[in-house]
């Protein structure tokens, strides 16, 4: 790696990292466009008196459609095609026919598929029914625009530690309803996404000194970048299902996730339908050119 000024143990962290090409890229954007149908149909579908298990069946019938596969099944012996994550749930939500979505509530839907062997993850929250508070629509607010924050931040020369840096910038900024601060989750974080669902790099939400700057962003580096904040507490435990992970003092949470690959001309949002186009213009960049037109 010659000409970049890593240390040893930032070297061999880069040197982990799976780099695409841009045949490569094209057939993760094609799993992306998935995911993102699947989130479509999800969310739409994500109404009060409907259970986590009835979109979870709506989630599988869009991976069918598509001939893609989930990459959540079977994960680790997980046992759905989506994580479904109410409330208080961070992230790992399953799916089943006893959570039913009551009228105020919050989910994320985080899902990914499989197309060609290479893989698109992504989460979203949904507001079930009307009447949230303003602090609960701000905390997903909050998150989101962190998340893309975060991919502003993938620019050749930056490294990884910049895309952390942007996310928990914004976050902190962003004065909280009724005082105090959000809660940036510290257990679980970001990745690198391709022939693999989880991959090197992982992806702090905010900055640990301690880890260094992490490898240097170039084409073809690919992340799943994915903020997830509380109205509380940055503390999590997994429930006895060895699944579903909860704030430890029950505030609720959002959670936002786009897969993006690096290319030589600039980001491309492969789970996102328009390939972050709208969005990243707004916030003065240009987004690559889609590869599948």
């Amino acid at each position: 790696m010659e000409g970049i000024d890593v240390n040893p143990r930032q070297e061999a962290a880069a040197q982990m990292v799976e780099i695409k090409n841009p045949e490569q890229i094209a057939k993760m954007r094609a799993a992306g466009l998935v995911v993102a149908a699947m989130h479509k149909a999800c969310a739409e579908a994500a109404q009060p008196g409907v259970s986590t298990k009835e979109l979870d069946e709506i989630a599988a019938k869009v991976l069918a459609d598509h001939g893609a596969k989930s990459n959540f099944l079977g994960y680790g012996g997980f046992p759905g095609n989506i994580c479904t994550s109410v409330n208080d749930v961070v992230v790992h939500g399953i799916p089943d026919r006893k959570t039913v979505l009551q009228n105020g509530d919050v989910i994320s839907i985080d899902a990914g598929a499989i197309v060609d062997g290479w893989h698109g993850d992504a989460a979203l929250t949904v507001f079930v029914g009307s009447g949230h508070s303003a602090e609960l629509i701000e905390l997903s607010r909050v998150t989101e625009e962190s998340m893309w924050a975060g991919i502003a931040a993938m620019k050749q020369g930056n490294r990884l530690v910049d895309v952390s840096r942007a996310i928990e910038t914004y976050i902190r900024r962003q004065p909280k309803p009724g005082g105090g601060r959000y809660g940036i989750i510290e257990d679980y974080g970001g990745h690198g996404i391709g022939t693999e669902m989880h991959m090197d790099p992982h992806l702090l939400n905010y900055v640990e000194r301690r880890r260094g700057k992490g490898p240097k962003l170039v084409p073809g580096f690919c992340l799943a970048i994915e903020p997830m904040v509380s109205l509380g507490t940055p503390k999590t435990e997994v429930l006895e299902d060895d699944w579903t992970v909860v704030t430890t003092d029950g505030t609720w949470s959002s959670h936002w996730e786009h897969s993006v690959a690096l290319t030589e001309e600039g980001p491309l949002v492969l789970t996102s339908p328009d390939g972050g186009k709208a969005k990243l213009a707004e916030l003065g960049i240009t987004a690559a050119p889609d590869p599948l037109g």
